[in-house]
């Protein structure tokens, strides 16, 4: 049988592993391996009771953006996949993690297809958190928060098309502290995939991505699924419709109508 592990996350956005079944008397340290790169994170285990063997990754010990396998090491053995047990994530809904870092990281253990588990780390510096998203006669307005940085007078929104070389359009930006709205109209865009983009202190200032990360969902794309909304432009009909990347970063695609 397949060592297993047990997943709570803190308000902080750390989390804890308690080891089970892990198949040998002296297991050294739950490995974390990130599979962009092979980069690796070794996190000590101790006895907690029960058989358990826990360890701890906090919010404080960096993990790079990306996806995180999980194994268990035994002494010099080779690392062991591990599988996901019970998964205590109901600190992460909702969470509004205060500013004082600069940086916004999200850590959601989850299981993959295959039945293993892994982490799925964000580091955001700063970070533009979507909230509600609305869709209502041809536009899409989003409300969210800037963390890591605060809006000047020169603040102002982006959608990019993701082509290389490709425009860049204004979004009407409404602010209100470290709260924004954003509101886009289709037909505005052309066909293709659009980014949103903040730029807090204007042109001279950060770069930041909308993208929904302070919950407890790793993967948004098939989860969050919103309506397309047929709009009129020069020469024909074109779909719109708002929809979350594979790294969660909210993002629209434009179709023409058949």
């Amino acid at each position: 049988m397949a060592p297993r592990a047990d997943c709570i996350a803190d308000s902080a956005g750390g989390l804890t592993f308690d080891v089970l079944d892990h198949g040998g008397p002296v297991p050294a340290h739950l490995v974390l391996v990130r599979r962009a790169d092979e980069e690796e994170v070794r996190l000590p285990l101790t006895p907690a009771g029960d058989g358990r063997l826990r360890a701890t990754l906090p919010i404080s010990v960096g993990l790079p953006e990306g996806r995180w396998d999980a194994y268990v090491q035994v002494a010099g053995d080779e690392p062991v996949r591990l599988v996901p047990g019970v998964n205590d994530l109901r600190s992460l809904v909702d969470r509004a993690p205060g500013g004082s870092r600069g940086y916004v990281a999200v850590r959601i253990p989850y299981a993959t297809k295959h039945g293993n588990l892994t982490v799925r780390s964000w580091l955001r510096t700063p970070h533009a958190e979507a909230g509600e998203v609305h869709i209502a006669d041809g536009e899409l307005t989003v409300q969210g928060r800037l963390y890591g940085t605060e809006f000047t007078a020169k603040a102002h929104a982006e959608i990019r098309a993701h082509a290389a070389a490709g425009p860049v359009l204004r979004g009407e930006l409404g602010v209100s502290g470290t709260e924004f709205t954003l509101r886009i109209g289709y037909d505005e865009l052309s066909e293709g995939r659009w980014e949103l983009w903040l730029r807090p202190g204007g042109d001279d200032g950060p770069e930041v991505r909308l993208a929904r990360l302070l919950d407890d969902v790793a993967d948004k794309k098939p989860i969050f699924a919103y309506p397309a909304s047929r709009v009129s432009v020069a020469g024909g009909e074109l779909d719109a419709q708002p929809y979350y990347t594979g790294d969660n970063d909210l993002a629209i695609v434009v179709t023409p109508v058949a």
